[in-house]
């Protein structure tokens, strides 16, 4: 694996130095700048372009949510998108967290989260995927559920996911899923990560990672929350 670029803005100095310990433990992950408010943090990404920027929401001057929609606008500009974000914050309110999904979020999980849990999240968002608590999936596919059972069209804050075009649906009756890839399916729509569901359908990692690829790239999807939200507004999984 290639080294992992991170910044770390938060605003909690004993915070920071705990995520930093964290992080550095690993070899192929290199702390390369933090900050402590929205607007340092801001011009560090623009200025450093890491892998991942991990991102309280609780910042002065400029929260998360907020310094994460304006670095989106920037990536937009210089159409550079290398940098992802990971939300790491201790609200994990449904307000919060659609909110920071709308501003750009490619993943959330809470301050609380184990060490090994964190690295995993950090690696799983550089390589696309999007990392999320099971109790975080579970507020934005409930909003995915709550939105197909009224009027179709989601609100300000959630999760902008396309819905099934004629093309998308034609290219998923031509390449159907495997039996392994909708139980893979469904346990990410659960809201398990790739080590829960290699434990639960006993597989190794690196098969689960296969599996998922194929899922995404069948579901015509950037990212495992995006393949939930399509899975379910297709039908393929309840």
């Amino acid at each position: 694996m290639s080294e992992i670029k991170v910044v770390v803005i938060e605003d909690h100095n004993l915070t920071r130095i705990g995520l930093k310990a964290a992080l550095q433990t690993q070899t192929d992950i290199k702390i390369i700048g933090e900050a402590a408010t929205g607007i340092e943090g801001l011009q560090l990404l623009k200025t450093l372009k890491p892998d991942i920027a991990t991102i309280d929401i609780g910042l002065p001057e400029i929260d998360g949510i907020e310094l994460t929609r304006r670095f989106r606008e920037y990536q937009a500009s210089t159409e550079d998108y290398s940098t992802k974000v990971l939300v790491l914050t201790m609200q994990n309110n449904d307000e919060s967290v659609l909110a920071a999904f709308a501003a750009g979020a490619d993943s959330y999980c809470m301050k609380d989260i184990e060490s090994e849990k964190l690295v995993e999240a950090v690696r799983e968002t550089y390589e696309g995927n999007s990392w999320i608590d099971p109790t975080i999936a579970d507020i934005v596919l409930q909003q995915v559920r709550q939105d197909l059972a009224g009027s179709g069209e989601l609100g300000n804050k959630t999760v902008a996911i396309k819905g099934i075009d004629p093309e998308v649906e034609k290219v998923i009756d031509t390449c159907p899923l495997t039996a392994r890839e909708l139980e893979v399916l469904q346990l990410i729509v659960s809201g398990s990560n790739n080590a829960e569901i290699a434990e639960k359908l006993y597989l190794t990692i690196g098969t689960v990672k296969t599996h998922v690829r194929g899922i995404l790239s069948k579901l015509c999807v950037n990212d495992r929350t995006q393949a939930a939200v399509r899975a379910l507004r297709a039908g393929i999984v309840q």
